[in-house]
């Protein structure tokens, strides 16, 4: 298997090329809705720490993308490409897995689920400023209205109002994997899906691996067989096999486009926790999920215009 070979190409597929990326963004977004609420299974009874369910899954993940490069040849990525790795590293490897991780801690998993859809608009934005996509109008309307919903859901969930720590740890996670998705995309044009991911966490390996440990010495692993299932699925799903379909898509785009696909993931992520956790759904939070599909809806028939000078 060569670079050429993954990397994504409309002419490689027999749909339109917006079509065929909408489609892999699903598939990655239908991966990653079990996210919050895997790791909030994960976390929540305190058999596994925060930072152990964080780094650890990591540090699977990188053994997992060593061996599949290692395998397949790759070539070693070239100049700033590292660097581009490396800022895909820190959101998807290091920011957003631990800044969820902890806040699920105290936060349900349908709460960080709709803050969460924020992400969207977070990947949008990102992806206009680094690559050459440029959205009308309508399109920055339904992506404010869903990011707009998310915000209303957190304030109003929150014990006493306002906003609250665990929502200051999941603003931040957006940040940081809205900042990872956009260069990733980007990279998977030229290294191809798969291989971006798996750089970014071989690259990320010494770091995950400290912090492991760090987590194993401080708060010894225990627990039950469900939570080691839970965290088997976000090593091995969340933090890796889901980013083949997920970077696949963006790659193929354009990205501002697809990245709403995501606002479907919260209500995935609620319908799993109330199924999984058995948490409560209440009429406010289904009513916030009928809004962002209808935003995610309406985003994703937007007509994307090219930069000046774009492809």
């Amino acid at each position: 298997m060569t670079v050429q070979s993954s990397a994504t190409h409309a002419k490689a597929s027999a749909l339109s090329p917006s079509r065929a990326g909408l489609l892999w963004g699903l598939l990655g977004v239908a991966a990653f809705s079990f996210t919050v609420p895997f790791t909030r299974a994960a976390t929540a009874d305190g058999g596994l720490s925060p930072l152990f369910t964080g780094a650890g899954r990591a540090v699977v993940a990188a053994l997992l993308a060593a061996a599949a490069l290692a395998i397949t040849r790759q070539r070693l990525p070239r100049g700033a490409q590292w660097a581009r790795l490396a800022l895909v590293a820190g959101g998807v490897v290091i920011g957003f897995p631990l800044l969820t991780s902890y806040a699920l801690t105290t936060a349900s998993a349908g709460h960080g689920a709709v803050v969460i859809a924020l992400l969207p608009a977070a990947t949008a934005v990102l992806a206009v400023l680094r690559g050459r996509e440029r959205p009308p109008r309508s399109f920055w309307a339904t992506a404010a209205a869903g990011a707009v919903a998310a915000v209303a859901f957190a304030l109003s969930q929150g014990s006493g109002g306002g906003v609250h720590g665990a929502d200051l740890l999941l603003l931040g996670a957006v940040l940081a994997a809205g900042a990872g998705y956009a260069e990733g995309g980007l990279l998977a044009r030229e290294l191809g899906a798969w291989q971006t991911i798996s750089w970014a966490l071989v690259l990320s390996a010494p770091l995950t691996i400290a912090l492991t440990a760090a987590a194993v010495a401080r708060h010894p692993p225990a627990a039950t067989a469900a939570e080691w299932a839970a965290f088997a699925y976000l090593a091995v799903v969340s933090m890796y096999l889901g980013f083949f379909a997920w970077y696949r898509g963006l790659a193929i785009g354009p990205m501002a486009r697809v990245s709403q696909i995501q606002l479907v993931q919260p209500v995935l992520s609620i319908c799993w926790a109330a199924l999984l956790l058995r948490e409560p759904l209440s009429w406010q939070t289904a009513v916030g999920g009928l809004a962002v599909i209808a935003c995610a809806g309406t985003a994703v028939r937007t007509r994307l215009a090219p930069a000046a000078g774009g492809r």
